[in-house]
């Protein structure tokens, strides 16, 4: 896990954490995804950057192996889980694919808010998560992945995007090590201001 530094502005993006999809089984426990999600959006709340939320509203059309059938889902699936707190000022994204970008508005936001670099967390990682990160450094974003704030429904998946995917594509680190470096970068504004 090698993350160096975040942006001044860096937007969080939180990827799929809504009651549907948290009730599905993960490879870790949920519990502490939440937790860690729960700290890095306070954080970023604290510091006036952008928290942005995700939500997977349907899925591609293409033809796939795995088919996840949408029908007689509940009427509250698709909405952000009440432990993030989601200020109405909060951007929300609703997908119908596996990343953010796609047929959204979330480049336009981002770029209206200056954004130069994305954190990105939520589930699952081989699917909404990578494809959102990939997405993000084709784009020219700076990514960083909160590999204790992502998880899958298959752990060998799971093991492969962190350490093989992740890599290429971004900076990782722990919760804590990008909380760190934000409390870093606001320490240092503070003295130069």
């Amino acid at each position: 896990m090698t993350v160096t530094t975040l942006d001044t502005k860096t937007a969080l993006l939180v990827v799929d954490l809504q009651k549907g999809i948290i009730a599905l089984p993960t490879a870790h426990p949920i519990a502490g995804v939440i937790e860690n999600a729960v700290a890095l959006a306070e954080a970023f709340r604290a510091r006036k950057l952008p928290v942005v939320f995700i939500s997977v509203d349907g899925r591609a059309p293409g033809r796939t192996e795995h088919t996840i059938s949408l029908k007689d889902i509940p009427a509250d699936w698709t909405e952000i889980i009440p432990q993030l707190n989601r200020r109405p000022d909060e951007h929300l994204v609703t997908k119908r694919t596996w990343g953010a970008f796609t047929n959204t508005d979330l480049e336009k936001y981002l770029k209206e808010k200056g954004a130069t670099q994305v954190v990105v967390i939520g589930v699952a990682t081989t699917a909404g998560v990578e494809s959102t990160a990939r997405h993000a450094h084709e784009l020219g974003f700076n990514v960083t992945l909160a590999v204790d704030a992502v998880t899958d429904m298959n752990a060998d998946a799971h093991h492969n995007s962190v350490t093989r995917i992740f890599p290429k594509m971004s900076e990782t680190g722990t919760t804590r090590q990008i909380l760190d470096l934000l409390d870093a970068a606001s320490r240092s504004e503070s003295r130069s201001a």
